[in-house]
């Protein structure tokens, strides 16, 4: 998979997250008890040296009051999801119940992604849409993988796969290979203690990402002039709740106390520059507003609270150029 395509994994699961994303996604995407969420078994089909870690309740998200509002104020094209209806069957917004994403390395490779869906799927149908479309079909320890190449110069390449009735896992052919290998060996994210320690608080909230920030920076190449910038970050999380407003937190586990610091300067002087740039428009004044700053220790967090009634705003909002 290449970078392109594994950062718009991610992206389009946290864009999804808060509503906004459903026919961008429905475009392209072609065990542990105390979790709560319907215990998110999902994670045994993922590495336990799996980067990030991401996850979207997509039904509580769809039944929200804020996806209502958004869809009256910025009506969304349905020829996304209809296409994606027709090709495979699937109906994001009533067959799927919610997803978890993953960036994880593989031996020999560069860094995957893998979505895994829970929900009702016409298995038989999709397999059909796909072969007709080109995609193959092979067996891999008792799992039905159909991979589909794109002809592009880069082979890139989607596979998807049935793990278990009710869960399709999509990614890379390593990608979705290496969550079937988890069925056996079980050395799955669930016996990373680190990642799980960051990953229980969050079990109430509609939607989640937790990792490693240094690693990710390390397979993003950055400039230098841009890494040089950012203070030393190791781990990371991300939460919000989708209800009549959209609540959250992001949070920053910097090297040192000294790093944190940096860190909270430099986000400060970017939520300083966002104010400057909205000059007198109320409304991203106000969203500017619902953000609170925070330190403890090696711990940076940002807290936001945006209400319903902002994105009623942004439907009556002229239509103009991009600052």
């Amino acid at each position: 998979m290449t970078t392109r395509t594994r950062y718009f994994v991610i992206l389009s699961l946290l864009v999804l997250a808060i509503g906004l994303g459903t026919g961008l996604v429905a475009y392209y995407v072609g065990r542990d008890a105390s979790l709560g969420r319907g215990g998110l078994e999902e994670l045994q089909w993922v590495s336990r040296d799996a980067a990030v870690v991401a996850y979207a309740d997509v039904q509580d998200v769809m039944r929200s009051e804020i996806r209502q509002r958004i869809r009256d104020a910025v009506p969304a094209s349905e020829n996304g999801p209809r296409e994606f209806l027709d090709r495979t069957g699937i109906d994001i917004e009533h067959d799927i119940d919610r997803i978890v994403a993953a960036l994880q390395p593989h031996a020999g490779a560069e860094t995957d992604g893998l979505v895994l869906a829970r929900g009702r799927f016409d298995e038989a149908r999709i397999e059909s849409l796909m072969r007709e479309r080109g995609a193959d079909v092979e067996s891999y320890k008792g799992k039905r993988l159909i991979a589909y190449r794109r002809p592009t110069p880069a082979g890139d390449s989607v596979t998807l796969s049935f793990v278990e009735p009710g869960l399709v896992a999509v990614g890379s052919g390593p990608s979705v290979r290496a969550a079937i290998d988890l069925e056996r060996d079980g050395d799955s994210v669930a016996n990373n203690t680190d990642l799980m320690n960051l990953i229980r608080p969050l079990e109430t909230a509609d939607a989640w990402a937790v990792g490693r920030m240094d690693r990710l920076l390390e397979s993003a190449t950055l400039p230098d002039r841009v890494a040089r910038q950012i203070p030393p970050v190791t781990w990371f999380s991300m939460s919000g709740r989708v209800d009549d407003s959209v609540t959250g937190v992001l949070r920053a586990d910097a090297r040192d106390e000294e790093a944190a610091a940096s860190l909270r300067d430099l986000v400060r002087g970017l939520m300083a520059l966002a104010r400057l740039q909205a000059g007198t428009q109320p409304l991203f004044q106000a969203l500017l507003q619902s953000f609170s700053l925070s330190s403890e220790g090696k711990t940076v967090s940002l807290s936001f609270s945006v209400p319903g009634e902002a994105f009623d705003a942004i439907g009556r909002q002229p239509s103009q150029k991009p600052q």
